[in-house]
């Protein structure tokens, strides 16, 4: 025995709506254990949702200063030999504008 169309729409109308209400029961029991664990242990916003950024110990440097590898003797432009390869170098043979 098959159900027709009809009713299995309106079989589908009533699962949707217990779903619906099962979640909201559920999301209303949990919204209610954060707020007592809020309450019960002083917590804040930020505690419980952190901005993500830990605070700079002082005197560090934000980047790093890498010492060049590479030095065009045409124009005197260096390159440290991270990121893309500027023109002077590229296809070249690097040890001949290796810096010592």
């Amino acid at each position: 025995m098959t159900a027709s169309y009809k009713d299995l729409l309106q079989q589908r109308e009533a699962l949707e709506k217990a779903i619906a209400d099962a979640r909201n029961r559920e999301v209303s029991d949990a919204v209610g254990k954060v707020r007592a664990l809020v309450a019960e242990y002083g917590l804040t916003a930020q505690d419980v949702f952190p901005s993500g950024r830990a605070p700079k110990a002082a005197g560090t440097k934000a980047t790093v200063k890498v010492a060049p590898k590479y030095r065009d003797p045409a124009t005197g432009q260096t390159w440290t030999g991270r990121g893309k390869a500027p023109k002077w170098i590229e296809g070249k043979d690097r040890a001949a504008f290796a810096i010592a």
